[in-house]
């Protein structure tokens, strides 16, 4: 397709762009005022407008063409005699598909911390404050019966969204709209939230849904459990507008469904923040952790099980490859804890919950 001087210079400028992302990733004040809430905001909301229309996820196909390439390079790589120009083929790829990431989105990696533009100025890391910890579970666990018993009317009955997945995908901008009253910066507009066509293969990896950072789309694994859906869909709206970390993308995902008018939405996103916070009393207190559970109603306890049922049923070998390429690929991106990240939203909880007032 090219020349081989222009497979050279792509080449070359792969390792180019490798050293700015790494200068970059040391100017984390930069990186937040020019790109972030800067040039990004115009390239996600122009992607949304491009592609938000076509009622199925073009960064699939896309990701599906990517496959078939370099499943098809492997190939002539090994039946080819010339192996050196291929060798500069595949890097002048490397070098094209690294610049789109990082431009249309990967910078994202490298902004300062949602606790600096909210801003959270209580926010603690290392060890919790025990006492926090259990205000803010408790808290949970209040508002998660209370929803819970609003919704069924009965503390053993599980609580099952009536709606259909679709509806619950349009619904989700709704959650934004009201966030964004109180903290501008995550206005949602346009929408453009899609069900993946690998929903499949997804759930086999062990995946709720990603974020196609080539298009600007959001995709959700459209079988997993009705109950998650609507924090699963929030929280990938949350790396649509510029959240990269995964634990800041669970926090915003939290407050935008927390915020949301329809039960459903609330439900569903104090019920993952629950099962979170009790994981980590669990860690300091397994005593007092079983005390909580022991208050939670059948309902919720259902619907805790609704969800790992669900993962069990698709547990299989190649699961914790995925997550552990997916680990390293956060850790590469400087989350050092990697997938281990998501639960640090407990820390934001406890900060929010200090400085303004968790409904």
């Amino acid at each position: 397709m090219f020349s081989k001087k222009t497979y050279q210079i792509l080449t070359i400028l792969l390792f180019v762009q490798i050293g700015l992302v790494s200068f970059l990733s040391k100017l984390p004040n930069f990186v937040e005022n020019f790109y972030a809430t800067g040039i990004y905001t115009y390239i996600s909301s122009f992607l949304r407008k491009l592609l938000g229309w076509i009622p199925f996820s073009v960064g699939d196909i896309i990701y599906f063409l990517l496959i078939f390439l370099t499943v098809r390079f492997i190939i002539r790589f090994f039946r080819h005699k010339q192996k050196k120009i291929l060798l500069l083929q595949f890097f002048a790829g490397v070098s094209i598909f690294y610049f789109f990431f990082y431009f249309f989105w990967g910078f994202n990696y490298s902004r300062l911390p949602v606790s600096k533009s909210l801003p959270l100025t209580k926010i603690e890391t290392g060890k919790f404050d025990i006492d926090k910890l259990k205000n803010l579970t408790e808290h949970l666990l209040f508002k998660s019966i209370q929803l819970q018993l609003q919704l069924t009317k009965h503390d053993s009955l599980p609580v099952i969204v009536p709606y259909k997945r679709d509806t619950i995908l349009q619904l989700t901008q709704v959650g934004y709209a009201h966030l964004s009253h109180e903290f501008p910066q995550f206005e949602y507009i346009p929408a453009s939230l899609k069900k993946s066509l690998f929903s499949v293969p997804l759930t086999y990896m062990g995946f709720s849904g990603y974020f196609n950072p080539l298009t600007g789309e959001a995709q959700v694994n459209y079988l997993i459990p009705k109950i998650n859906l609507p924090m699963t869909c929030s929280h990938e709206v949350a790396h649509q507008l510029g959240i990269a970390s995964e634990s800041e993308a669970n926090f915003i995902g939290f407050l935008a469904a927390n915020f949301h008018p329809d039960l459903y939405f609330q439900y569903s996103a104090n019920l993952l923040a629950l099962r979170y916070a009790l994981r980590d009393i669990y860690q300091y207190n397994p005593t007092l952790y079983q005390s909580y559970i022991k208050q939670l109603p059948k309902g919720i306890l259902k619907n805790f099980q609704e969800n790992a049922i669900f993962w069990e049923k698709y547990k299989n070998p190649t699961e914790p490859l995925f997550k552990s390429f997916y680990h390293n690929y956060l850790k590469y991106n400087q989350h050092t804890d990697g997938i281990k990240n998501y639960g640090k939203m407990v820390y934001l909880l406890i900060a929010y919950q200090e400085e303004y007032v968790l409904e």
